[in-house]
């Protein structure tokens, strides 16, 4: 673990990581908001079609880590290896705008996250090679990522408001919006090209040792199968999936409640940019920038029960209250839930493998919770939603029942199985 005497963090580091967490996580955020009505308003493709879709992306979280984080660890600077993929990623993103086509949007879709998805993770653990204390540090580069993520859907949910917003019927108004949601792919690309310059410049982060020794990816798998790590790996799967099922429905959830207070909201956020969701993400930097506080007197066992609590009890608002406030509240704790359980796992992941197998690891994580979890997510809600479904009208309390349970399981294992002390390898 870092101790206090770790010397402060350097300014001109400070702002360079930060950028690049702002744009790194705009570049997603533009469009992540937006793809589903996208695809089924504009381009007319099924609800089946967009699921295979949007699980699509995920295969890129789950090849990555055994390409990227390999690249990464031996062979090519970290730095260099995110400017190239985000300047491909940036071509891929802008033709997402103008493929027509089920089958292209498809190959399109696969293609991009085999190059973007990878990045996430190497971003962080760029960062926490550079930093000298992951408890003071991290949380405040971090919490600039879902800044960006909340500036790009802003932005995206204004210029649909004042471009693509015309006097007319609900259907005119819908059907200008849905086709507007293109131009939501086209900022992403100008985004990932700008971040793609902008990483020739970030810290040189070599790597960690000489080609020619064993597979680094192979290593950090191995590495799971100590505690704390073997736990946690296992728990971000069904955590992973509960957390899909917040994005898939909430939307659609939300759109039954205070539908002046949304379209208030609406006003400042935008038509297209997350609405009420976005509490969530606003909560997410209170959260994030609160964790350095509390990463050294706080064990990280405690910090992910916490995270996997307010799972369990945003699922619990949603399935058993039915009006305005305590469904905010269950918006609001998006903040711990990704704070307290996915952002100090990244930390857990990264003081408990080796320097030369950081990044593989990372990216490992990446895998379960941006590639497995969405993929058995996506498919699993999509079940339980169609089951949840009495006489066309969606059973809510049913529904999100599931995912309530399944946090609360994960909280009971966590408890039973995770290591009060650490392993705490970093060096």
């Amino acid at each position: 673990m870092a101790t206090t005497s770790a010397p402060a963090l350097d300014t001109g580091l400070n702002a360079r990581l930060s950028i690049m967490m702002f744009l790194q996580y705009a570049i997603w955020g533009a469009w992540l908001p937006i793809i589903y009505s996208f695809l089924t308003g504009h381009r007319g493709f099924s609800d089946a079609e967009c699921g295979t879709i949007i699980g699509a992306g995920a295969i890129g979280a789950v090849v990555g880590p055994f390409v990227a984080g390999q690249i990464a660890d031996r062979w090519f600077p970290t730095q260099r290896f995110l400017a190239l993929s985000h300047v491909i990623g940036a071509g891929l993103v802008w033709q997402l705008a103008a493929v027509e086509t089920y089958q292209g949007f498809l190959v399109f879709s696969i293609v991009y996250g085999l190059v973007y998805s990878p990045t996430l993770a190497l971003t962080n653990s760029l960062t926490l090679h550079h930093i000298p204390d992951r408890d003071r540090d991290f949380g405040k580069i971090r919490l600039w990522g879902t800044v960006g993520w909340i500036v790009a859907g802003v932005a995206v949910g204004q210029w649909l408001l004042f471009k693509h917003t015309p006097e007319g019927t609900d259907e005119v108004v819908k059907a200008a919006q849905d086709a507007g949601r293109a131009d939501a792919f086209r900022g992403s690309a100008v985004l990932g090209l700008l971040m793609g310059v902008y990483c020739w410049f970030l810290p040189h982060t070599p790597p960690a040792r000489d080609a020619r020794e064993a597979n680094a990816s192979l290593k950090a798998l191995g590495e799971v199968r100590y505690q704390p790590l073997l736990t946690l790996f296992l728990l971000a799967v069904p955590i992973s999936c509960v957390h899909q099922f917040y994005f898939v429905f909430t939307g659609e959830f939300l759109s039954q409640y205070g539908r002046d207070a949304a379209n208030a909201i609406n006003q400042v956020l935008g038509v297209g940019g997350g609405g009420l969701m976005t509490i969530g993400q606003m909560s997410e930097i209170v959260v994030l920038a609160l964790i350095p506080l509390f990463a050294k007197s706080v064990s990280r066992k405690t910090l992910l029960g916490i995270g996997l609590a307010a799972y369990a009890a945003r699922m619990a608002l949603f399935a058993y209250t039915d009006s305005l406030a305590p469904v905010l509240l269950g918006v609001a704790m998006h903040g711990l839930c990704f704070g307290c359980f996915v952002f100090v796992a990244f930390m857990v992941v990264d003081e408990n493998t080796d320097a030369d197998v950081r990044a593989s690891a990372q990216n490992l994580f990446n895998l379960v919770i941006i590639g497995v979890g969405v993929l058995a997510g996506s498919w699993i809600a999509g079940q339980i939603g169609a089951w949840a479904r009495v006489d066309g009208v969606r059973d809510w309390t049913k529904l999100f029942a599931v995912p309530m349970w399944a946090a609360l399981a994960s909280l009971v294992a966590l408890l039973a199985f995770y290591p009060g002390g650490s392993r705490s390898r970093a060096a």
